[in-house]
């Protein structure tokens, strides 16, 4: 993928893709807005400059590549079953567990402060330390697995049945290197442009993907869409190269959140982060419209699940 890349840096399209929260403290502050859940179900990524996850001494220890199993990209935690994987040695997991918990329980903290309407809804969290290089887990792989391309968030193998997919990420460098990212145009003006090329749904072969084991569950016509999105988005150099977009930084010490189902994004480079993901039922939202359900629904004036 070529690195001669657009990118504006505008005021006013900054302003409509990111709002910035003085937050410092994961658990709130009296401060700050009672919340930011508008800001994020219009596609906003809501970047928190100040929220830092500190590490201890043995922890910084934990900062290896190495200690990432060779056949995974990620170490992931499930905090509900306690079950970690992706660990290369047996020895590493109480010790990356522990850790992961931990930052499981700050976001937890961060939803009641700033995502308090979601509380009672998210489910299926799941926890992951990101250890590689982002030049090193793209480098070697296929363009569709290639997240430097600006795309949205699809399960291929899991189907979420327009289920929300809320982020929230940590940059832990113990140096000075940023988390990079490009961030795209909005979720309707995306789906305006890219729906009249995506593939047909087909139920029957849906069926047959589930049957072989290529699915958890049955693809509904959204997770097909939304496979087809992804995909077509990432396949398109010009779109790539010269669709609306915007560089953000985000240094060591920050986290940010968005719904990464609905804002188009692209993480060009950076190293050590922490990623905590929940779903969140479309019906829980606070203005169910802005979900990409919603809207390809209302494009395609039917039903999509």
């Amino acid at each position: 993928m070529s690195e001669d890349i657009n990118v504006p840096s505008t005021e006013n399209f900054y302003n409509n893709t990111v709002l910035s929260l003085p937050l410092a403290n994961w658990s709130g502050s009296p401060d700050l807005p009672m919340s930011a859940v508008n800001a994020l179900e219009t596609g906003k990524v809501i970047f928190l400059p100040n929220l830092s996850f500190s590490l201890s001494r043995e922890e910084l220890q934990l900062l290896d590549p190495a200690i990432v199993d060779p056949k995974r990209k990620n170490i992931s935690y499930q905090p509900l079953k306690k079950r970690i994987a992706g660990v290369a040695t047996k020895e590493h997991e109480s010790a990356i567990s522990a850790l992961l918990e931990r930052h499981h329980q700050a976001c937890l903290q961060l939803i009641k402060a700033i995502f308090p309407e979601y509380q009672q809804t998210l489910h299926t969290p799941t926890n992951s330390l990101r250890l590689h290089p982002v030049a090193q887990w793209t480098n070697n792989t296929s363009w569709r697995k290639d997240d430097r391309r600006l795309h949205v968030d699809a399960f291929p193998s899991r189907p979420n049945y327009g289920e929300r997919i809320l982020r929230i990420f940590t940059n832990i460098n113990p140096g000075t290197e940023n988390r990079s990212w490009r961030v795209g145009e909005t979720f309707p003006t995306l789906a305006q442009k890219f729906l009249p090329r995506l593939k047909s749904y087909s139920p029957f072969l849906s069926k047959l993907q589930n049957s072989v084991g290529i699915t958890k569950s049955l693809r509904s016509h959204y997770d097909h869409l939304m496979l087809q999105l992804h995909d077509a988005m990432k396949a398109d150099a010009d779109y790539q190269k010269n669709g609306p977009q915007i560089a953000i930084e985000f240094p060591p010490g920050s986290s940010w959140a968005c719904f990464s189902d609905g804002t188009p994004h692209a993480a060009m480079g950076g190293q050590f982060m922490l990623e905590q993901t929940f779903l969140l039922p479309v019906n829980a939202m606070q203005d169910p419209k802005h979900a990409p359900l919603k809207i390809l629904e209302s494009l395609m004036n039917k039903p999509l699940i």
